[in-house]
């Protein structure tokens, strides 16, 4: 990929692993400096290592726990960050969870903590994130825009979900933060863009292709007749962080095989 983000101090909330661990992963390989952000205490060991896959690129970092749901949390974690590297210039917004029941069965406990990390936990940290960018401003060595704050959202910011109205009310919810942060944020030269991942292999949704029934039933919803790896998502990723991507801000770049293209119309339904 190059190192078109050299010099760059990147964030990636939840990149203990899945798709989170890639996006950190290929930041550090295109040159950032990566802050590594897990959860819970069991997932430190994982954090450790993908920081070492980034210094082993030739990049530096740290790991960093913080639960994203939380406003003291996330401002101790900009503090930190701010201290040890002066300012920050990429946030991947990457953290999320899903706690799934059937919309008459879900407690009010699996709506909000679904909520709470998947949509407040990106509206926190994008808010710490811009007004370091709004502080600092461009500098041109760094990058042509102030900052870069990419959104994770899904095919689920479009596509309903039954089973799961937390998780895509979450989706949805993020779509309209995304936008509604890139028109308010444009004219500081602050980019704020959004990947939407469709069916990628990651632990979160190993039950949907675990198996080769799994597999071939998931195959059905995607055009392109593959699934999707974490890599495909983290490739994106580096080319929004970049100034490749100056003229983009308030997209949603979805990574899906098609699966948006609603496959089951593909014979006039």
């Amino acid at each position: 990929m190059g190192k078109q983000l050299e010099g760059q101090i990147a964030l990636v909330t939840g990149s203990s692993s899945g798709i989170g661990a890639g996006i950190a992963i290929a930041l550090g390989e295109a040159g950032a400096t990566v802050i590594v952000n897990y959860h819970s205490d069991k997932s430190r060991k994982s954090a450790e290592e993908v920081l070492v896959k980034i210094k082993s690129a030739g990049s530096g970092g740290i790991v960093f726990q913080c639960n994203i749901s939380i406003e003291r949390e996330v401002k101790e974690m900009f503090a930190e960050i701010l201290a040890r590297f002066g300012t920050i210039d990429i946030v991947v917004t990457n953290a999320g969870i899903q706690q799934d029941a059937p919309f008459l069965e879900m407690t009010l406990e699996q709506w909000n903590a679904v909520i709470s990390t998947n949509l407040t936990g990106q509206f926190l940290c994008a808010r710490e994130a811009a007004k370091e960018f709004k502080r600092r401003g461009v500098k041109r060595e760094r990058s042509k825009a102030a900052g870069k704050i990419i959104c994770m959202s899904s095919v689920h910011e479009v596509i309903p979900w039954a089973g799961h109205v937390n998780y895509a009310a979450s989706k949805g919810g993020v779509k309209l933060l995304m936008q509604s942060m890139a028109q308010e944020l444009a004219p500081l030269k602050i980019r704020v863009n959004s990947l939407a991942p469709g069916a990628i292999k990651t632990r979160i949704n190993k039950d949907a292709w675990d198996t080769p029934e799994d597999e071939k039933k998931l195959l059905e919803l995607i055009p392109y007749e593959r699934i999707g790896e974490a890599e495909d998502v983290a490739k994106a990723a580096v080319w929004l962080a970049s100034d490749e991507s100056d003229y983009v801000t308030g997209i949603t770049l979805f990574i899906d095989g098609g699966m948006t293209l609603y496959p089951g119309f593909a014979d006039n339904g």
